[in-house]
């Protein structure tokens, strides 16, 4: 056999071992593009929805508000169990799955009652009824108490005189009527189940719908600021400095976290809520029994 046939021979093996290999590719190619499609489309970083209206509408302006970090809600004097995780864990604590622990934990208790506060905030006494009844954890419910009431103080001395145009009058009256009963309860102190608590969730849903702020905008703002509290407990107890928190704030994998929790709570009914994380109540119940602590709980 001649040399010439021989390397004809080579080169027919090479072109049809490189078409097998091309068909190959292609397989592999529509196989992932099937898969990609079944998973259905990935979920995009939270934005602000658009609006035709400017930034400095009173609506935005309620909106940057209430996202505030320096929104005198009394956030700071609650770390929301991490002093005690970090008790409990080390030195395996990790704040990132400590992050994802509290979100989901928050999210499956608190956050249907903020949606439902928003969707009909007349309903918000019986709201905050339910809520004070499914919260577990005495510690977790004193610390939604105490921002709860907080944020009541805030609309009552601050945003109150300064309702942006369109604002439902059902939703401001229904707001006015939980006050006085709360503070009628505040004076009887022979009351022994109080007619309204006060807690945060309720409160936080009927304020922004009040204020002109969207369903979607009040879930993420409200999420966010559970983060936002979460990251400056873990600087001031030194798991990090504030770089690294503003770093984390910023990332795609907070983003992403908060908007697949409110994707997951957004139809769960009030009756369905419930403590996704249960380890999360024994972090925040046994906060009261370490040695020493530099949080309320």
């Amino acid at each position: 056999m001649s040399s010439d046939t021989v390397d004809s021979s080579q080169s027919q093996a090479i072109e049809d071992e490189i078409v097998e290999l091309e068909g190959r590719l292609e397989k592999a190619k529509a196989r992932l593009n099937k898969a990609q499609v079944n998973q259905g489309p990935s979920i995009p970083p939270a934005k602000i929805p658009s609006s035709d209206v400017p930034l400095t509408s009173p609506t935005h302006h309620f909106l940057l508000l209430l996202s505030d970090s320096a929104l005198p809600l009394g956030s700071f004097a609650f770390s929301s169990g991490l002093e005690s995780y970090l008790a409990h864990t080390r030195p395996k604590s990790s704040f990132p799955t400590f992050l994802n622990f509290s979100l989901s934990s928050y999210a499956s208790t608190t956050l249907p009652f903020v949606l439902a506060a928003h969707r009909h905030p007349i309903d918000l006494l019986e709201l905050d009824d339910a809520l004070d009844a499914a919260i577990m954890c005495t510690v977790g419910r004193r610390a939604s108490v105490a921002q709860g009431r907080a944020l009541l103080s805030i609309w009552d001395r601050s945003f109150k005189s300064a309702l942006p145009a369109g604002a439902s009058t059902a939703a401001v009256e229904a707001l006015k009527e939980f006050t006085v009963l709360l503070r009628a309860t505040s004076s009887n102190i022979t009351t022994h189940l109080p007619t309204a608590s006060a807690h945060l969730g309720p409160l936080f849903g009927a304020i922004a719908v009040i204020l002109g702020m969207s369903l979607r905008q009040t879930a993420y703002v409200f999420m966010l600021s559970h983060v936002k509290a979460l990251l400056s407990a873990a600087v001031r107890a030194s798991m990090f400095g504030p770089y690294h928190a503003q770093k984390m704030l910023a990332s795609v994998e907070v983003q992403e976290g908060i908007q697949k929790v409110i994707q997951q709570e957004w139809e769960t009914k009030i009756e369905d809520a419930g403590q996704s994380v249960p380890v999360m109540d024994l972090w925040i119940g046994r906060h009261e029994m370490l040695y020493s602590r530099i949080f309320n709980s």
